[in-house]
């Protein structure tokens, strides 16, 4: 972190858009401070466009003077009933809003609220590092307000609440998932307090809707390393309210002396290791669900030991219902997901074994356009300590990934695919949508997929009429 003097943080102010926001205040007679993270970002070196303006009196003065000292390229859209304005000038987004003060009833997120001083605004942020505030005017431009040491804070690598935790976080409950989310932005450590208000108000959680859960479940899933997140949601009790499911795989049974591992910290290493190679969040969902049905088909054998039979099956039913409850969008990218998810053991079944032609354009026709990503997943799920085995696990994947290459490289869309279809098939035997069409058919799907006939339609079409022959059925 960089420490700042009020010089330099006026130097770091000392552009256009910041100056005609202090002439619109002084203008006006306004007090005015920029805030929040915006402040924060400064401090940390983090690039931001969006930035928080408070105003001690009326923000959308302030926003309406600026808009006309900016021009026609700037663009401003008022928000009466909550007193607030938005500026749009060259990328960058300034919020206007009058400093306020807040009160809360226990039902709602919702606050009362009324016009304050900068103290007021300050009292009622969340965290300590979000509070600071810096002010535009002309006489005290760069000057540095505060309160609540949330300078020491950004030092210490800290997240902490102004005032009361207990109180913040019952007020509004979706500060909690946002405690988390930038300790895990940020890299930083949960102050004990306010650690100790998160597990006590947990269960206050249940007011806040879905989408505003799944914002931030997101947020965190596109941090670096979105695993500190869910150890903190975990250790807290949040995620169990929010995701059962998932911390239900925290658990190490033994039998006979032997045990099965901790499926919830290996599904947060895959996690992280996925993250390492790809930003594309539904990958990371796909990651976190990928062992999320093996609560549900544990099982001891006393031959093998723990067993999770059809584990990845039962996890892709589970997929639906989970995007539901926390309101993720029920469109291709929950399909992407759960296919991901019913498919992740194949390549692993593959790789532990001789790497076949067939096993690999099975998986490569059942995968189609997501091959890749389910291969980055696969290879993200070999956390074995064995070494040796991981390593025979990894050289097979690049033979699989090869012949994967191979046969895109061959169109494989058009390869793995019948010459001969459904429609023929019906034509030629004046049949009708049934049972038996889908039975000729698969058996030309096999005999492509295995490479037992190349993919033409004179050995194709022998064979149809041999198994037709054989099901009884007649041109």
């Amino acid at each position: 972190m960089k420490l700042l003097t009020n010089a330099d943080l006026a130097r770091l102010l000392d552009k256009d858009i910041f100056h005609k926001i202090s002439s619109a205040a002084d203008s006006l007679g306004l007090e005015c401070y920029v805030v929040g993270g915006y402040v924060r970002d400064l401090f940390l070196e983090r690039p931001s466009n969006d930035i928080d303006v408070v105003v001690v009196g009326s923000g959308i003065q302030i926003a309406d003077a600026l808009r006309k000292e900016l021009g026609r390229k700037a663009k401003i859209t008022v928000f009466r009933n909550f007193g607030t304005a938005q500026v749009k000038y060259k990328g960058l987004e300034v919020e206007f809003v009058g400093a306020r003060k807040e009160s809360y009833s226990h039902d709602s997120r919702k606050p009362i609220v009324e016009n304050g001083t900068l103290e007021d605004d300050q009292n009622r942020r969340d965290f300590t590092i979000n509070a600071l505030a810096v002010c535009l005017n002309s006489e005290r431009f760069g000057e540095l307000v505060d309160p609540f040491y949330g300078i020491e804070d950004l030092e210490d690598g800290i997240i902490r609440t102004p005032l009361d935790p207990d109180i913040t976080f019952s007020d509004d409950p979706l500060r909690m998932l946002r405690c988390i989310r930038f300790a895990t932005q940020l890299n930083f450590m949960i102050e004990d307090e306010t650690f100790e208000a998160l597990e006590r108000n947990a269960e206050r959680i249940r007011i806040i809707s879905g989408e505003r859960i799944e914002e931030e479940l997101n947020k965190i899933m596109m941090t670096k390393t979105p695993s500190k997140g869910f150890v903190d949601l975990h250790r807290c009790g949040l995620l169990q309210i929010i995701l059962p499911e998932l911390t239900a795989l925290d658990i190490v049974e033994t039998r006979n002396g032997r045990a099965h591992k901790n499926n919830f910290y290996h599904t947060l290493e895959v996690l992280d290791n996925v993250c390492r190679t790809s930003d594309s969040l539904w990958l990371r969902w796909a990651a976190l669900m990928h062992d999320i049905g093996k609560t549900r088909s544990k099982r001891w054998d006393n031959a093998i030991g723990w067993t999770f039979h059809n584990h990845n099956y039962i996890g892709a039913k589970m997929v639906p219902d989970i995007f539901r409850r926390l309101k993720l969008p029920m469109d291709s990218k929950m399909k992407y997901v759960q296919k991901l998810v019913d498919l992740h053991m194949r390549p692993i079944a593959i790789a532990d074994d001789e790497v076949t032609d067939s096993a690999v354009r099975r998986l490569l026709n059942d995968a189609g356009d997501d091959i890749d990503d389910l291969m980055l997943l696969c290879e993200a799920d070999i956390t074995s300590k064995n070494q040796v085995r991981k390593q025979r696990f990894l050289e097979n994947f690049r033979i699989v990934r090869s012949k994967l290459h191979d046969l895109k490289e061959k169109d494989y869309k058009r390869l793995l695919q019948p010459c001969i279809d459904g429609n023929e098939i019906m034509e030629m035997f004046h049949l009708k949508p049934s049972r038996e069409v889908g039975t000729l058919k698969q058996t030309l799907k096999d005999a492509v997929l295995d490479n037992k006939v190349p993919n033409e339609r004179e050995p194709l079409m022998a064979l149809l009429l041999e198994k037709a022959k054989a099901m009884g059925i007649n041109q």
